[in-house]
């Protein structure tokens, strides 16, 4: 099975695109989408969309993972993230592609252990089970931690196992 992963937000949305078998996932790649503060809004989100669709285009994914609603404090912000989802989700719908979305706590738990891990945690965890060699930037971190989450989720046993820690 092969994954695009994508953790949004307008400005630096991550991405990885992970295959193989949960137990030793093969990275095919991963980045950040950045979009500069002077683009309006809809073109950042524009953009975001069109670089989806090029990596779908180029990598033939099977199924999307994304990142579920996390709770903030600014309604501007979660407007603003809800938006950059929004465009992750109709790139992949527009291909026909299943999506699945994990929240925070599942993903930390599916890379470090523990669902209250930091985000240095998580990069580090990721960065040593991919075998990587250097520190992927956060948000790219983040992309690689949800594709490794929804690798495990798609095997029955590590997905009963995962399931069993959060409760």
């Amino acid at each position: 099975m092969r994954v695009l992963a994508i953790d949004p937000a307008v400005r630096n949305t991550g991405y990885a695109i992970l295959e193989g078998e949960p137990s030793k996932p093969t990275v095919l790649t991963y980045d950040v989408i950045c979009v500069p503060k002077k683009i309006i809004q809809s073109g950042a989100l524009s953009a975001i969309r069109s670089h989806l669709v090029h990596l779908i285009k180029q990598y033939e994914p099977d199924e999307i993972a994304v990142e579920g609603i996390i709770f903030v404090q600014s309604h501007r912000t979660a407007i603003s993230m809800g938006a950059a989802r929004a465009a992750a989700l109709i790139a992949g719908a527009d291909h026909g592609l299943p999506i699945y979305e994990y929240s925070p706590k599942k993903i930390k738990m599916a890379v470090v252990g523990k669902g209250t891990a930091d985000k240095a945690q998580v990069a580090f965890m990721v960065r040593a089970i991919l075998g990587l060699a250097e520190t992927p930037p956060s948000d790219a971190a983040d992309a690689l931690a949800i594709g490794m989450a929804h690798l495990q989720a798609s095997d029955p046993l590590r997905a009963k196992l995962l399931e069993r820690r959060l409760v």
